[in-house]
């Protein structure tokens, strides 16, 4: 099938494209994933800081919205799993389940995973408790005990940031020693609130409706203490999805999608990056739909002058 863009991803960052590119006449066809659609903020329980809900609003339920949109204008949907790019020609080569798609142009919006700790519970918890961004979900724990498992900038970042609510936080690392740049280390050792568990990790998460506790293991001596905790936020970085443009595009040093300046084009014509594919700082939703914004009206601009 022929199709004038292609936009491959189900997220924030997707569906603006999809909804900017069809109010211009683009026609064009999304093709979301067959198992889990829509992006993190599906698994994302109140989300209070995306614009235009003041009374805040579910994630799957936010997503639902933006893709109704999406659709209103044309977008065509289609939940397949692209198994292979070829990007270098003028026509590019989509490849799903369902055969291959042509495109004169390919908006690539796949999106990040966090990294889990990969235990039991883990996912059953996420949003009842566990959480991957203090940003997001900090405002949550008032005046509760919280814990951060990490060592690097970003968890020395949300620790700090969690003091703001939290009455205790915790940071849990594997090491004796951070990773993090010396000022954000003099940040949270100086922080009243932030207390360091070090040589440990967390081996198991309890809790029925939300999170209670955690068992924490001291890699040193063997030892397994139960921590009581309203909120566990993981920070252990993430992966920007880019396995399909591996050898095609260009990437930087953070393992995201390069793209020119402020722009989102890659280092192939015809195909453009949005969202936290080319994003390794901010990661939030309401950035990711103005970077899906921005692809849009560049793959616009590349039709037109392409006739």
């Amino acid at each position: 099938m022929n199709h004038k863009i292609a936009i491959i991803g189900s997220g924030p960052a997707a569906l603006t494209a999809a909804i900017y590119t069809a109010r211009a006449g683009l026609e064009p066809v999304l093709f979301a994933s067959s198992i889990t659609p829509g992006g993190e903020l599906m698994n994302t329980t109140e989300v209070e800081n995306f614009p235009g809900f003041p009374e805040g609003i579910q994630g799957p339920e936010l997503m639902e919205k933006i893709q109704a949109q999406a659709e209103r204008f044309g977008t065509q949907i289609r939940y397949e799993d692209v198994t292979e790019l070829e990007l270098s020609d003028a026509r590019k080569v989509i490849t799903t389940n369902s055969g291959k798609h042509e495109a004169d142009a390919v908006i690539f919006a796949t999106g990040s995973a966090y990294r889990k700790l990969n235990l039991e519970h883990e996912d059953r918890l996420s949003g009842h408790g566990v959480s991957w961004c203090a940003t997001c979900d900090g405002f949550f724990f008032r005046d509760k005990t919280v814990a951060v498992i990490g060592g690097g900038d970003s968890a020395m970042e949300e620790a700090t940031f969690l003091t703001r609510f939290a009455k205790k936080v915790y940071v849990i690392h594997r090491r004796g020693s951070l990773r993090a740049s010396k000022i954000m280390q003099e940040r949270a050792f100086s922080n009243e609130k932030i207390e360091f568990i070090w040589n440990s990790e967390i081996t198991e998460l309890h809790g029925d409706d939300a999170l209670s506790a955690v068992t924490v293991g001291n890699l040193e001596s063997g030892e397994h203490t139960r921590l009581k905790l309203d909120g566990l936020f993981i920070a252990i970085g993430n992966d920007p999805r880019t396995h399909l443009v591996h050898q095609q595009l260009e990437l930087t040093k953070e393992g995201t999608i390069a793209v020119a300046g402020r722009s989102s084009h890659t280092s192939i014509p015809g195909v453009f990056a949005a969202g936290d594919v080319i994003d390794s700082k901010y990661r939030q939703a309401i950035t990711a739909a103005g970077s899906g914004c921005a692809a849009a009206l560049d793959a616009e601009h590349y039709l037109a002058e392409n006739n």
